[in-house]
């Protein structure tokens, strides 16, 4: 499954570990804004999955160390994709 959404960030984060020692959920939430965390927007969608990794391509991203949040801002568009083997790849359209 492959959807793409209008954003100009987003933030991934981890939830709390479940059962499966392999997977685990996470949360995609898609916003309006850069910096998300720093204006207390709120987000326009998230997108809530369990997956043992996050595939990031081709895009400058910011890694909070204080919340294990990664940012990417400046988009025009991402593409998120749930991959055969069970796997989250994002991709998309980026300023400089």
């Amino acid at each position: 499954m492959k959807n793409t959404y209008e954003a100009k960030s987003v933030i991934i984060g981890r939830k709390k570990k479940i059962n499966d020692e392999l997977k685990r959920p996470c949360f995609i939430s898609l916003f309006d804004v850069n910096d998300p965390h720093k204006s207390g927007e709120v987000p326009k969608k998230i997108i809530d999955a369990v997956t043992y990794s996050i595939l990031i391509n081709g895009l400058n991203v910011k890694y909070l160390l204080p919340g294990n949040d990664i940012v990417i801002n400046n988009l025009r568009s991402v593409t998120i994709e749930h991959t055969e083997k069970g796997n989250i790849r994002i991709t998309g359209e980026q300023e400089s």
